[in-house]
């Protein structure tokens, strides 16, 4: 028998989780907000949805574009919707857009409906992880990012259930500090 051919209960059974309520990822651009959810999802058997590629789907249009043809603060308006939308569905791990603190009813959702895990990034760190920047409409340079960072520091300290430092971490190690922290805090278990 070929080891491609090999029996199924030879492999390690997939581990499925369930979540209590949804938990949402906030932090600023580039701190791995999308990544580390996406590899919690795939480690834990559960969903996981990015916000702003969620958005995109359902307005047909580029967060880009929606910034440039409507303005910033229609762009939250539209993302307050979404918010409002994915914390009413099944619990799920939810990377958020990285303003989607500026708004009080969006602070207000996520501290009602989910656990939030913020993810601190430096702009520094940040603007490495980021390959293209020209696709993040507030990150034009070094210095806007670090004074953006600085005034949403408070923002998303104020809805962090939890706090996760990711300098110099991998995905795989932040996914599995988040892990930890959540287990912990029994938002996470293992379905049996």
């Amino acid at each position: 028998m070929s080891a491609t051919s090999l029996p199924s209960q030879n492999r390690p059974a997939r581990i499925v989780s369930e979540l209590a309520k949804p938990v949402f990822f906030v932090g600023f651009m580039g701190a791995g907000k999308t990544s580390v959810a996406r590899k919690l999802a795939r480690t834990c058997g559960i969903a996981s949805v990015d916000m702003d590629t969620y958005l995109e789907r359902r307005e047909g249009k580029r967060v880009r574009e929606l910034f440039a043809e409507a303005g910033e603060e229609a762009f939250r308006a539209i993302e307050t919707d979404v918010l409002r939308e994915l914390a009413e569905k099944e619990p799920l791990l939810v990377s958020c857009g990285g303003g989607a603190v500026l708004r009080p009813e969006n602070r207000a959702i996520l501290a009602e409906r989910g656990y939030v895990v913020y993810l601190q990034v430096t702009a520094d760190e940040a603007a490495s992880r980021i390959s293209d920047v020209s696709t993040r409409p507030l990150f034009r340079d070094l210095d806007t990012a670090r004074a953006t960072i600085e005034a949403r520091l408070p923002l998303y300290e104020d809805v962090a259930d939890a706090v996760v430092d990711t300098s110099g971490k991998s995905v795989a190690a932040i996914a599995r500090e988040v892990r930890g922290v959540l287990e912990r805090e029994g938002i996470l278990w293992q379905r049996k």
